[in-house]
C-alpha cells in the first residue's frame, strides 16, 4: 500500500465519532463468528470484538502483523485475500462478514462478491460498506487506489446476481460528499489529510445526527446489509 493510502488510513483512524456512528447503523447484524475483511490498521477491529468471535483479515502482511501484536488476544489476525480466495482460516465459514469501505479496492469485484458469498453460513449476513457517486470520484480516490465508485441501485442488482438478498439499504454522510468533492475534484488533495479529518469530526456530530432520522439524498457511501441465500 503507497504512502498516501496509509496516511488516509491514519486520518480516517481519526475520525472516532463518524467510526462508531457507522457501526452503530448496523451493530444489530453483527452476532456469532465474525470475519472482518481488509482489517487495515484496525480502525474498526476493536470495537468488532465486543460483538462475537472476531477473525480479521488483510492482504497487507506489515498490518497483519501490528494488527495482531496489538489484539492478538481478542482478534484471530491473518492473512487473507478476498480477490484471490486465499485466508489464514482455510475452510471455515462465518455467521457475519463485514467489509467495510474494501470492495472499491479490488479490481475483480465479482470474484470478491462470490468469495463473500462462498464464506458465509446459509442465511448468513454480509455488511458492506461501499463509496457511491462517480461525480465524487476525485484524486483522493486515485491516491488511495480506488478502482471505482459504485451506484447504489447498481451495486444491489450486483449483490442479488451473485445469491444476496437485500435486507437493508441506506445512504450515509452527506456531510463528508461535499467536504470529498471539494478536496478530490476541486482542490485536487492526494489524501485525506488529519486536520480536516479533525474538523469532520468535530462538525459531525451536529451535522450528521440528523441521519438517525431521515436518509440523505446523497453521500459519500451507501451502507447494504444483505443475507446468503
Amino acid at each position: 500500500m503507497s504512502t498516501k493510502a496509509k496516511n488516509t488510513l491514519e486520518s480516517m483512524g481519526q475520525a472516532v465519532w463518524y467510526n462508531r456512528w457507522t457501526l452503530q447503523k448496523f451493530e444489530k447484524f453483527l452476532s456469532g463468528d465474525i470475519l472482518e475483511i481488509g482489517c487495515g490498521i484496525g480502525n474498526f477491529t476493536e470495537i468488532l470484538s465486543n460483538y462475537g468471535n472476531i477473525w480479521a483479515i488483510d492482504i497487507n502482511k506489515n498490518y497483519v502483523k501490528q494488527l495482531g501484536k496489538e489484539l492478538g488476544k481478542k482478534v484471530k489476525v491473518g492473512f487473507g485475500d478476498i480477490e484471490k480466495g486465499e485466508y489464514f482460516f482455510k475452510s471455515k465459514t462465518f455467521d457475519t462478514i463485514v467489509c467495510i469501505n474494501v470492495l472499491e479496492h479490488i479490481k475483480d469485484d465479482g470474484k470478491a462478491l462470490q468469495n463473500i458469498h462462498n464464506l458465509l453460513k446459509k442465511e448468513g449476513k454480509i455488511i458492506f460498506l461501499v463509496p457511491i457517486y462517480n461525480f465524487l470520484y476525485g484524486e483522493i480516490d486515485r491516491s488511495i487506489h480506488h478502482f471505482r465508485r459504485y451506484n447504489p441501485e447498481q451495486f444491489k442488482k450486483k449483490l442479488k446476481q451473485v445469491g444476496f438478498a437485500i435486507e437493508k439499504s441506506r445512504k450515509l454522510n452527506f456531510l463528508g460528499a461535499f467536504g470529498w468533492f471539494i478536496a478530490g475534484r476541486i482542490l485536487k488533495n492526494k489524501q485525506a489529510e488529519g486536520s480536516k479529518v479533525q474538523l469532520f469530526n468535530i462538525l459531525a456530530p451536529f451535522c450528521l445526527s440528523i441521519e438517525d432520522f431521515i436518509e440523505p439524498a446523497i453521500g459519500t457511501s451507501v451502507l447494504i446489509i444483505a443475507k446468503k441465500v
